[in-house]
């Protein structure tokens, strides 16, 4: 028998660890996005996760552990599916890159899980945008998933050059490592505002954690930002809303 999905038992699946800072901020955001006076008026998160999943950086740069890689994350989809979960969001842009064989192994999930840059291409399209400046992990610029999938809805995307690859991946890890500093923030900021488009992606799920220290810093963008995990959230939020 199928589950009738209400408000009293929606349930929210994260495949997360990739990394555990970036998931236990987005849990932290979730929980802000349903506010409740009880916790029980809230809709259940089940978090997987997953942090010793293989690295989707290098399973793209290396062709390193890929079959393990798609292995674990048709585990975790899976594991997620069994919890009765009725959403599911991967929390890593550049876990999209393995989702195909999840979904050729799990046709299942298909309509549950939100695909988080197919999200946030349909917001930079309904704002009017056409052009984008993308900031990401060097295994999502190199596979151009982002251009592939905005392609159709008509966006062009400006990635980084490869001269940048070490300055991101330093920004990754400040929130990987739990090392930000002033200095970091005032960098991450000053590499916002260098971007070509006046509209830009925060393509890696390590940057809205950085973003959001920007923004507590004072920091004023003069380019509008947009978040895949905003996006898949703010559809959770929408569908939760239409639940009786």
């Amino acid at each position: 028998m199928s589950k009738i999905v209400t408000k009293d038992n929606y349930t929210i699946g994260i495949v997360g660890g990739m990394g555990s800072y970036a998931t236990l901020k987005y849990f932290e955001r979730i929980l802000e996005a349903f506010p409740a006076e009880r916790d029980w008026e809230r809709p259940r998160v089940i978090i997987d996760n997953y942090s010793t999943i293989p690295s989707r950086v290098r399973a793209v740069l290396y062709h390193e552990r890929i079959e393990e890689l798609e292995q674990d994350l048709t585990d975790s989809v899976g594991n997620l599916l069994n919890a009765g979960c009725d959403r599911i969001i991967l929390a890593c842009n550049t876990s999209h890159v393995f989702l195909p064989p999840v979904l050729k192994n799990l046709p299942e999930a298909e309509p549950k899980i939100i695909h988080i840059i197919d999200a946030v291409g349909r917001d930079i399209q309904a704002a009017g945008i056409d052009s984008v400046s993308l900031m990401a992990s060097e295994g999502t610029i190199d596979t151009r998933i982002f251009n592939t999938r905005f392609d159709p809805m008509g966006i062009q995307v400006n990635a980084p050059g490869t001269e940048d690859y070490t300055k991101l991946r330093s920004f990754i890890e400040s929130i990987k490592q739990k090392k930000l500093t002033k200095d970091v923030i005032l960098e991450f900021e000053n590499y916002i505002e260098s971007r070509p488009d006046k509209a830009v992606i925060l393509g890696c799920t390590e940057f809205p954690v950085l973003y959001a220290a920007c923004l507590e810093d004072g920091y004023k963008p003069t380019k509008k930002v947009f978040d895949p995990l905003q996006s898949a959230l703010d559809i959770l939020v929408a569908d939760y809303k239409a639940l009786s």
